[in-house]
């Protein structure tokens, strides 16, 4: 792992530093605010809380480069700790700094995410991802965490946008991932840390413009698990102990 680990670094800094050579003309500086109200808390296939969830980010670019904070709160925070109670709670911070760049058709990102957590330690992630601008938008995101986790997670996504109405989009999306001896994500029957397929996702959008600045997006997904380590993991992490799960809510989203 720790040579895995080096690999990862290496490869971001690769990114950084082919800014220059790859970046023509004035930087432009962007920005977003955004807010989803979700029935749950769900990530990577994993129920993380027990009631709605509020959850707002705001992101700023300038070029290539990004930054962007993300907040969980949670309507009825039930995890039996000191600073989660049942008044609800924000449970989760996460600070993301990344650098973008695109070469024909191939789109690239690198970056690094701190994971702020109230109810279990921090943690911290690096990764890369790829996607191909043709047909269903292939694309893929390694994550190695470097902290709690000591382990990769690998997601493989597919997603297709169709215009139902002027301006209204409709977005399928579909994804499967992989977990490599990634603690963060659970342990098999035997409580071991273990390499195996992890959950798959199934998700529905409807994007709806607003203004020039600002849009709505009802969504709805479904996630199960890809096999019998990866269903005892996020059984065992999980809210209530179930490994598949059926949520939705909508995005309000701010460009500016």
């Amino acid at each position: 792992m720790k040579h895995l680990r080096i690999l990862f670094f290496t490869i971001i800094l690769m990114f950084c530093f082919s800014a220059g050579t790859l970046y023509a003309g004035e930087p432009e500086v962007t920005g977003s605010a955004s807010v989803d109200v979700m029935s749950n808390y769900v990530w990577r296939g994993i129920k993380l809380s027990n009631g709605y969830v509020v959850q707002p980010s705001v992101g700023i670019t300038y070029g290539g480069f990004g930054a962007n904070l993300w907040f969980n709160w949670d309507s009825d925070c039930n995890l039996g700790t000191d600073t989660c109670n049942d008044n609800g709670e924000l449970t989760e911070t996460d600070l993301t700094l990344n650098y973008s760049f695109s070469v024909d058709k191939v789109s690239f990102d690198a970056g690094y995410i701190y994971y702020a957590l109230e109810a279990a330690n921090d943690t911290q992630e690096i990764y890369i991802s790829a996607g191909y601008d043709v047909l269903l938008n292939p694309a893929i995101t390694i994550y190695y965490d470097f902290e709690e986790g000591s382990g990769a997670f690998i997601i493989a996504s597919i997603g297709h946008s169709l215009d139902v109405s002027k301006g209204i989009a409709l977005n399928l999306g579909a994804s499967a991932s992989y977990n490599i001896e990634n603690a963060v994500m659970g342990t098999d029957a035997d409580s071991d840390e273990f390499s195996n397929f992890y959950n798959g996702e199934l998700s529905v959008s409807l994007n709806i413009p607003v203004t020039d600045f600002l849009s709505v997006a009802p969504n709805i997904a479904y996630s199960f698990p890809l096999s019998n380590d990866a269903e005892n993991a996020i059984e065992g992490l999980g809210d209530d102990g179930d490994s598949s799960i059926f949520y939705g809510g909508i995005n309000l989203t701010l460009s500016f």
